[in-house]
């Protein structure tokens, strides 16, 4: 393995800070820091000269071609190449960027999703440089190129992406908590950030076996498999030794992390067998969003490279853990205070205690709304599988903050419990300061100390829209807490008197039990906490009056944009049960009959010759009944796929559309699924016309 020196190539594919100071006059490097600092529009003056020391600077890197890199509804990345060249009078050429290029693109809108916002006879788009997020460069066989990270809208001006919406949220919590910040006498911070580190898992298996199983390949998933003896019973895969081959995947991707400025930081295995995860270092919610977009696309880009495919859905294997993405988020502002860090003396810590209470009065107040955030349907066989978080959002404190609530509530905020120093009891171990809390990984909304852990995020999906609604719905509550605060005439009274009403308002959404049990869906139903099980019952919460109204108010979204994004989220499910179901009928008219068929027949013939002879050939009649019945029961369940699939195909109201998916498409899959599956386990495995996943997941 090559040896690195990582101080060395850290960020060297980014146009980033140093080198900005390095090649821009000192006046427009300025310049262009004060734009991103305060907001300001970027002057055409200021982008000419970047432009120029941009194209510079990727040339030298061997770079040809710029691209426009941006984040359509598709939830992953697209970008169009362009070359720097331009031709010349006298039949040569020039390598050119100016400043309205690197600002401005116009890609095709009309192929992409935009939930009827744009006509397919429409098909001007823009794509608007984020200033915010820096440029960079990817390597690869094809060459060097530029990428420029980018919003991108409609002719009309609605956003058509993933960022836009998440720029204009980090705004909205902006100006929202700055007016919190004023309140409690700061008038020195000019620009507060939400923070994100989201942490990636995910699965790596043999491409040669990849390669044999069709639903792999359509879906992501397994549509088919029986659970193997061992799975993941005896915990030994979690943080177990990694395998040298994973290794030297997990080193490959850490480097070129690292050249993109990627904070790579934490790698281990997860729980499940071949299931992995990648955790970076915490970063502004918009970069962190681009970093966790192109962590994503390496993974799948170098596993190939190691005789590997990565595997990003939700759920690729039944009976086994699914991937997550937990999102950890924070909110500091530009002086480095981090608003959700409880300090010592929590109790004390009324500006912690205020941005807590927001937080929790917004998730209450929005969980249906959180909940499709983290939507998408492959998460649908994750949620509340004994592995994640259920579909009910709750929030978990510990003890020491929620002792410290029910002070609030009782009007005495006195004390703070004190985590302790713990003895393990073996004398040549130090003692450790044990914390005030334990953990809860059973919760969907987390404290962690000094952030939240929203651990319901899908491991497929962008991060940008779990946080433009986590920004949003906060900056909602920040509002309502300085309306309230500001015109009061004794500010502390007023603050005391608001935190004990939030308390008892929102109290009913803070859970620190065990979300697994059967206990906390009983006891949620009596707070009346909503329990949203399927993507397709929360998307209605998309385009309610009240949603719609608090998007509209901070700025975030138009009345047209929310609705085109609840038309995409109904489309995206609709699409995906397609070609899942139809994968699966294929799979069975051309694969499993006609090895069943294949496997029955020659039990039938060794019946046939034992009986010839007047040998007992009950055990062969035995098993070729149980077979012939599987294969019934596996025949009717291709029917019903396929007639409540031609059924939903004719619906034209997308929400009855995707009902019809959910209640009869995807019950009739898993009819079919369960025949399948006990057909596996009684046909002899030189038949079955697939890897197993015993095959899969002890094969790496």
């Amino acid at each position: 393995m090559e040896k690195i020196s990582i101080p060395e190539i850290y960020g060297m594919n980014v146009f980033n800070d140093a080198v900005m100071r390095e090649r821009l006059p000192k006046k427009i490097y300025k310049e262009f820091k004060d734009t991103i600092q305060n907001g300001d529009e970027l002057k055409p003056e200021v982008a000419e000269v970047i432009a120029n020391a941009m194209k510079d600077w990727a040339i030298e890197r061997g770079a040809t071609h710029y691209t426009h890199w941006f984040q359509p509804m598709t939830g992953i990345t697209a970008e169009k190449h362009d070359a720097f060249i331009s031709p010349t009078k006298d039949g040569k050429a020039i390598m050119e960027f100016s400043g309205k290029e690197l600002i401005k693109g116009e890609p095709d809108a009309s192929s992409f999703p935009s939930g009827g916002l744009r006509g397919t006879f429409e098909a001007r788009g823009y794509s608007v440089w984020d200033c915010t997020s820096p440029a960079f460069l990817k390597e690869d066989a094809s060459g060097v190129t530029l990428c420029i990270p980018t919003a991108f809208c409609s002719y009309t001006g609605e956003a058509l992406d993933k960022k836009t919406p998440l720029l204009r949220s980090m705004q909205a919590i902006n100006t929202q908590a700055l007016r919190i910040l004023r309140l409690f006498g700061d008038t020195e911070t000019k620009k507060v950030t939400t923070s994100v580190g989201p942490e990636q898992e995910y699965f790596l298996i043999d491409k040669d076996l990849y390669d044999q199983r069709k639903d792999l390949i359509f879906t992501g998933r397994t549509l088919f498999g029986a659970v193997p003896p061992k799975g993941q019973q005896l915990d030994d895969h979690y943080f177990g030794t990694i395998k040298e081959k994973i290794a030297c995947f997990m080193h490959d991707l850490d480097i070129e992390c690292w050249k993109l400025g990627i904070s790579a930081k934490t790698e281990h295995n997860e729980v499940a067998p071949s299931q992995h995860e990648l955790a970076p270092i915490y970063d502004d919610t918009n970069v962190a969003t681009d970093h966790n977009q192109l962590i994503m696309e390496y993974m799948k880009k170098l596993a190939p490279r190691h005789g590997l495919v990565c595997l990003l859905h939700e759920k690729p294997f039944a009976g086994v853990n699914g991937s997550g993405k937990h999102n950890n988020w924070s909110i500091a502002t530009d002086g480095g205070q981090n608003l959700l860090d409880p300090g010592k003396e929590p109790h004390k810590n009324k500006l912690f205690l205020t941005f807590l209470l927001a937080v929790i009065k917004a998730v209450d107040e929005y969980a249906p709304l959180l909940r499709l955030s983290a939507s998408n349907p492959g998460n649908e066989h994750r949620l509340g599988a004994q592995e994640a978080p259920p579909a009910i959002v709750s929030v978990f404190l510990g003890e020491q903050l929620e002792d410290i609530l029910k002070q609030i509530e009782a009007g005495n905020l006195t004390n703070s419990k004190k985590g302790e120093n713990m003895s393990i009891g073996v004398n040549t171990l130090p003692r450790i300061k044990k914390d005030a809390t334990d953990r809860n990984r059973t919760s969907p909304f987390a404290f962690t100390g000094n952030k939240f852990e929203f651990r319901m995020v899908p491991s497929s999906a962008s991060i940008a829209g779990p946080n433009f609604v986590l920004n949003t719905i906060v900056a909602d509550a920040l509002k309502d807490f300085a309306d309230e605060l500001e015109g009061a005439d004794d500010f502390d009274s007023a603050l005391a008197a608001l935190m004990q009403k939030t308390v008892k308002e929102h109290k009913k959404v803070i859970f620190n039990g065990n979300g697994y049990s059967d206990e906390w869906i009983a006891e949620a139903e009596k707070r009346g906490l909503p329990n949203l099980k399927s993507m397709v019952d929360a998307i209605p919460y998309y385009t309610m009056p009240k949603t719609v109204k608090m998007f509209s108010e901070h700025g975030v979204l138009t009345k047209a944009e929310v609705e085109s994004r609840a038309e995409i989220k109904y489309e995206d499910y609709i699409n995906k049960l397609t070609i899942e179901a139809k994968t699966m009928l294929d799979m069975i008219a051309k694969q499993i009959k006609p090895a069943v068929i294949a496997y029955a027949k020659s039990l039938a013939d060794a019946i046939a010759s034992l009986n010839a002879v007047g040998a007992d050939a009950s055990v062969e009649t035995e098993l070729l009944n149980s077979i012939t019945k599987e294969n019934n029961a596996l025949n009717d369940g291709f029917k019903e796929i396929k007639s409540s699939l031609d059924n939903a195909e004719t619906i034209d109201d997308l929400k009855d559309k995707a009902n019809a998916f959910k209640n009869n498409v995807f019950v009739a899959m898993n009819k079919a699924r369960k025949a399948a599956d006990d057909l596996e386990m009684l046909v002899d495995e030189e038949y079955w016309p697939f890897p197993t996943y015993g095959d899969i997941l002890f094969n790496v």
